[in-house]
């Protein structure tokens, strides 16, 4: 995977409303793949099984992909749910994402244009308070260097976006790293200058 996109960083998030004396209920939730798609629905629609209608929608793939996509009206007149999330879905740019939109109805009737406005705009209300990381292609690279150099090297790894996985303490001192791979020429450079070449670097394949 070479592109970077948001993606969830909770396993499920939640938002609800009241329209017109219908109760809305988001839930979004970090799918990898159409069949996570599918039990997270399943799920939700057993947690709510009076509910009038769970509708859904989902994109496991990158944000704005549209390879691994679903949605569905569950019951709503056609078009006026499924499609309309999973537009927002498609248009936003968080990617491994599924919705359901549970709505319990309140005896008034939306119309074509209201279920449309209330299923887009229950989607956009859960995405706007959305936790979300950075899902980017990563380098693996183990860094051996002298103690006296070890502050100046962690101060340095914030910049490249790098995370300590494993350390260890011998003659010297030994760390695995894991970074955004679009770093990782800047972050070697960076060592080798710092420590006047001695610093042993070698990538994970």
């Amino acid at each position: 995977m070479s592109q970077e996109y948001d993606i969830p960083a909770v396993s499920r998030h939640q938002a609800e409303d009241v329209i017109k004396r219908s109760h809305f209920i988001t839930t979004l939730s970090h799918v990898q793949s159409v069949e996570e798609a599918r039990a997270f629905i399943a799920e939700i629609k057993a947690e709510h099984p009076d509910a009038t209608h769970n509708c859904w929608a989902f994109n496991a793939g990158p944000a704005g992909d549209t390879a691994f996509v679903g949605c569905s009206d569950d019951g709503e007149p056609s078009g006026t749910a499924g499609r309309p999330m999973l537009n927002v879905l498609n248009h936003c740019p968080v990617g491994e994402i599924a919705a359901v939109v549970t709505r319990y109805y309140g005896g008034i009737k939306l119309g074509t244009g209201g279920l449309v406005r209330a299923y887009s705009g229950m989607v956009q209300l859960g995405l706007d308070t959305l936790p979300t990381k950075r899902r980017f292609e990563a380098a693996s690279v183990h860094i051996g260097i002298e103690y006296r150099h070890i502050t100046l090297f962690k101060r340095m790894l914030e910049r490249h976006e790098a995370e300590i996985q494993e350390e260890n303490f011998g003659t010297d001192a030994q760390f695995m790293l894991r970074l955004p791979k679009r770093n990782l020429e800047t972050l070697c450079a960076e060592l080798v200058e710092m420590t006047d070449g001695i610093a042993r670097i070698h990538v994970q394949k």
